[in-house]
């Protein structure tokens, strides 16, 4: 009890430290831009409103994503339920495709039904496919994929972008942590953070291999517990796949 109660607060504490440091700029900007606005000018009122509401949003997301990541370590953050993983490969298959304008394919489909917490996954799963979109072009292919071997599930996101640099591999599922790939683009560096957070909840981990300029390898991988097959969750669509696990 006196671990969980450790844990909790020390939650707590990196979530008030966070909050402080990412709410700050937007709040500045919001002040700013407020104290400067002709209030006779009604066009300078229409502009500074538009930038207020969109500040709002940003941070709006932003206390999302921190109150994900500030729950992630207690109990019940994960809910496991027999969960049909070729039919969960479908599924987000088809959330992904309306992420970006690319090819999008999956390259290997699991057959079993795991007990996993599928809107978890799903939640880690479609933040991979979104970042693959965030940093390749139009047209390119990403292919998601799901496999069980030696009682471990892995679901991978593989695309065709940019990559990302050895010496940034390591950190780039640190909260906040921002690389010369990702300079230019929306977002606090929080996403991989909780894709992390929600694959340790769930007993495991996630790995990336890249190549700068040729693409990216994103692996999701936690141990699991072959459920009973009594078909409550049906059976995935039948597609064209090729036999092969992530590159």
């Amino acid at each position: 009890m006196l671990d969980r109660l450790h844990t909790s607060m020390a939650a707590q504490r990196r979530l008030l430290d966070d909050v402080g440091h990412e709410l700050r700029t937007p709040l500045t900007v919001i002040g700013g831009h407020l104290e400067l606005m002709d209030v006779e000018d009604a066009a300078d009122v229409r502009a500074t409103r538009e930038l207020a509401l969109d500040e709002v949003d940003r941070m709006r997301l932003l206390v999302d994503d921190l109150l994900v990541l500030a729950v992630a370590d207690r109990e019940g953050f994960v809910r496991p339920v027999p969960t049909d993983v070729g039919v969960l490969t479908d599924d987000v298959l088809d959330k992904a495709t309306g992420l970006g304008r690319r090819t999008w394919r999956v390259d290997q489909r699991a057959d079993q039904r795991c007990l996993v917490d599928p809107r978890r996954l799903t939640q880690a799963w479609l933040q991979l496919a979104s970042n693959a979109v965030k940093y390749s072009a139009d047209g390119s292919t990403v292919t998601l994929g799901s496999a069980v071997a030696d009682g471990t599930l892995r679901l991978w996101v593989r695309d065709e972008g940019v990559g990302i640099a050895p010496e940034h591999q390591a950190r780039i599922f640190e909260r906040f942590e921002r690389t010369e790939q990702s300079a230019g683009t929306e977002g606090a560096g929080l996403g991989l953070a909780i894709v992390a957070a929600i694959a340790r909840a769930h007993g495991g981990g996630v790995d990336v291999s890249s190549t700068p300029g040729v693409g990216s390898t994103f692996v999701l991988h936690v141990p699991v517990t072959l459920a009973p097959d009594d078909g409550a969750d049906g059976t995935p669509d039948e597609r064209d796949d090729d036999e092969e696990g992530p590159a």
